[in-house]
């Protein structure tokens, strides 16, 4: 089953991700990595407010205490909406100026994982992390090359994990007390002709929702069969990644880029890099925050 998502905000982003629905206020957070900017859009009033850092900004989680924490190029920041002002947390790749944070999100007990990539996407140079409440950061799974989509199940005992050019989607036991993750496993293979594993999310039937960079598409997959079960077609190549929002959860937002498309293909792609939404028949899992 195919169905089409709508055109919500023509952003033209280089390269926008890591989508965050904020309930309280219901508005969109959303980054445009290479362009260094944290984005916050307002659906109601079709407003978007533009951040500007001097750095990447890969990814965006909302915090207890009401800041944001910020992946960047140079580790893990705090941003204050109100002072404006942006404070480093941690860098646990300090030694690699040639990497940079890529998606992150917070678990269901408010912990921050977040991965790395090489600038030059090098194969296995890269890790994803996990940061607890008390800013104590673990690395989690070494020999990655583009660390991306995160989610958990609503039992709370299984993450899931894609590394981007492995076309695969792992499932690891979680435990949720401690935050340990054991017996990887392949659960998703996407054909290469589909695209490739970028962000995704998970819906209240367990069901994850993947976007798939160079497909076109976001896809609904069963992580039990390993089956597609329904198409999102979208008038861009590139799709980066998807979350739920809306005030009952049953609209999904999705961001793309128009990094590496040719001038060609940027004219038959014209709305690249838009924020795109659908309304669905299923509710999504909520954006955690973490629990500082």
């Amino acid at each position: 089953m195919k169905i089409q998502a709508d055109l919500l905000l023509d952003a033209k982003a280089e390269l926008a991700e890591s989508p965050h629905w904020d309930a309280e206020r219901q508005q969109l957070y959303w980054v445009d990595i290479n362009n260094h900017q944290l984005h916050v859009f307002s659906p109601r009033e079709g407003k978007d407010e533009t951040i500007q850092f001097d750095q990447f900004v890969s990814a965006v989680a909302m915090t207890a205490s009401g800041n944001l924490l910020l992946a960047m190029h140079h580790g893990i920041h705090r941003w204050n909406p109100s002072s404006q002002a942006l404070s480093l947390i941690i860098n646990p790749e300090e030694d690699k100026p040639q990497s940079r944070f890529n998606e992150g999100k917070c678990d269901p007990q408010g912990r921050f994982w977040t991965g790395t990539m090489a600038l030059n996407a090098e194969p296995g140079a890269a890790s994803l992390y996990r940061m607890d409440a008390d800013y104590t950061v673990t690395k989690m799974v070494s020999d990655v090359t583009i660390s991306n989509g995160l989610a958990w199940s609503e039992e709370k005992n299984t993450m899931y994990y894609a590394d981007t050019p492995t076309q695969r989607v792992d499932a690891f036991d979680y435990e949720p007390a401690t935050g340990a993750i054991s017996n990887r496993k392949t659960v998703i293979h996407i054909p290469e002709e589909e695209g490739a594993p970028d962000g995704l999310t998970i819906d209240e039937e367990g069901m994850l929702w993947i976007a798939q960079w160079g497909g076109s598409r976001v896809g609904r997959w069963d992580p039990d069969t390993g089956e597609c079960l329904q198409t999102i077609e979208l008038p861009a190549a590139h799709v980066s990644s998807c979350a739920f929002g809306g005030a009952e959860l049953d609209e999904l937002y999705i961001t793309t880029a128009r990094e590496h498309l040719t001038a060609e293909q940027l004219e038959r792609q014209p709305h690249a890099g838009g924020i795109f939404r659908v309304k669905l028949e299923v509710k999504g899992a909520a954006s955690y925050r973490f629990a500082d």
